[in-house]
């Protein structure tokens, strides 16, 4: 691989003496990885059933290395939402932010949504996940994966930091900033990053990277947590850009450490003006560990200054007039009284128990186990966990209800095995042969739910979303 003549003379002042042991790690194949999405299966029960050869990422307690040729992503298991593809060193991040059942959380640049579900696993339904990203078309991959990976508290959005600043004031306990970088530490594992350096090397990216920074305080409440993370090596989109930050803030912040397992390192204190100990962030160099290039740091916004309670006690949704009804719901008989077509539905089909909030916006209806923030002036990809619509001819449960949901949940089922030729003719949007009651039937695999089929007497008419299924 040929390496822009700058990045390699920047690299060899900034290493020294490592320098010829971080060349030679280009020469060195990649490595792949997979974190288990406990959401749907505990870690054990995965590595019961999974067909791959894996072995532990040793900074997570749910990553794992595989073999190329495993092949993951074509496996039943993946369009069941059982596990994330992920680049191992990328799994950091989530793994030491500290998120909590119950916190309200914001991804800040969140495509294509790693980070997102790893968290969203932790908070284990409860709280509110709020990803954001920009880029419209990279939202569509974030909405995608949090669908697939059964994220049933999650707000997606599309816009910019500082329009997110204004309606979420103090409202967040933990801040993922993934920020956009020159991408230097990914140049192994995607030589296009070699290619768009030039174009977004260090100068540029700092400049965005300042940009989100500004709004991430206005954010954060007393007491909560910024992890602030990049895939590149430049001191000035890493330790300088955290130390400018805290400079900016004199006394309201303070770094947190970050376990130094499987080969990292600390940040490096000398590449800063010395101000702050960055031994306390991390550093995973490609020749010092089995992953690619990864700096994280994690910052405490001290407890002094403004309240930052700031709880929304009510839907407040309802403000801004774009949502009809919003309504609390901890009972059968309170979604009854909400709509009587949605609460046929999940009586009959279902064993599901929604507690927390339910809205509707025309004739659809989304779940949130608790009420979330005005987002008027925002872009919503997606509101919550879309349940589905009535239609004049019944409730239409939509496919994000039956991917988040497990298949005890489902009173009307079938169960294929991931080798089965009808579990591929699913995936792929073919019709199945099989009798049963009429309705919507839950489809299976090893007993973990793929999606919806409807039952139409001989035959399961497919409703696997077109853009999800398997190509031949």
């Amino acid at each position: 691989m040929k390496l822009p003549e700058e990045f390699v003379n920047k690299m060899q002042v900034l290493l020294g003496e490592e320098f010829n042991s971080y060349l030679e790690s280009y020469n060195k194949p990649r490595f792949y990885g997979l974190r288990v999405n406990t959401l749907k299966i505990s870690v054990d029960e995965f590595l019961k059933i999974s067909p791959f050869h894996l072995e532990p990422v040793p900074w997570t307690t749910d990553g794992f290395y595989y073999r190329e040729g495993d092949n993951p992503g074509r496996h039943p298991y993946y369009y069941a939402g059982l596990y994330y593809i992920q680049e191992p060193s990328a799994m950091l991040p989530g793994a030491v932010i500290g998120v909590r059942p119950g916190d309200r959380v914001l991804d800040l640049c969140a495509a294509p949504g790693g980070k997102s579900v790893q968290m969203a696993a932790q908070m284990k339904g409860q709280g509110l996940l709020v990803s954001n990203d920009i880029n419209a078309e990279r939202v569509k991959a974030l909405v995608k994966n949090i669908e697939l990976c059964g994220v049933r508290n999650a707000v997606v959005l599309n816009d910019t930091p500082d329009k997110l600043a204004r309606n979420f004031e103090s409202f967040f306990d933990r801040i993922m900033v993934d920020a956009p970088c020159s991408g230097e530490g990914m140049f192994r594992k995607d030589e296009d990053a070699v290619k768009s350096w030039e174009k977004f090397k260090c100068e540029k990216c700092s400049c965005m990277q300042w940009d989100i920074l500004q709004q991430v305080d206005k954010m954060l409440k007393p007491g909560g947590v910024i992890l602030y993370s990049t895939c590149t090596f430049s001191p000035e989109e890493d330790e300088i850009m955290i130390e400018r930050f805290m400079d900016q803030h004199p006394g309201g912040y303070e770094l947190l450490e970050i376990p130094k397992t499987g080969g990292i390192e600390g940040g490096r204190r000398e590449w800063s003006a010395g101000k702050y100990d960055f031994s306390k962030a991390a550093r995973l160099w490609p020749h010092k560990l089995n992953g690619e290039g990864h700096f994280a740091v994690i910052i405490r916004k001290l407890e002094h200054g403004i309240n930052g309670d700031n709880d929304i006690n009510s839907p407040a949704l309802q403000r801004d007039g774009s949502w009809e009804k919003a309504y609390p719901v901890n009972s059968f008989e309170g979604l009854g009284n909400f709509n009587r077509e949605l609460a046929e539905f999940i009586n009959n089909s279902t064993t599901l128990s929604l507690k927390g909030h339910v809205f509707q916006k025309g004739n659809n209806f989304y779940h949130l186990p608790q009420a979330c923030p005005d987002l008027s002036g925002l872009k919503v990809a997606k509101f919550g966990w879309y349940l589905g619509e009535n239609s004049p001819k019944g409730f239409v449960p939509s496919h994000s209800l039956a991917v988040s949901m497990k298949s005890e949940e489902m009173k009307r089922k079938i169960n294929f095995a991931a080798g089965d030729r009808e579990t591929n003719s699913y995936l792929k949007g073919e019709t199945l042969i099989d009798s049963g009651e009429k309705g919507y039937t839950g489809i299976c695999v090893d007993g973990y739910t793929l999606g919806w089929a409807k039952q139409t007497g001989d035959m399961l008419k497919n409703l696997y979303p077109k853009g999800w299924r398997k190509m031949a």
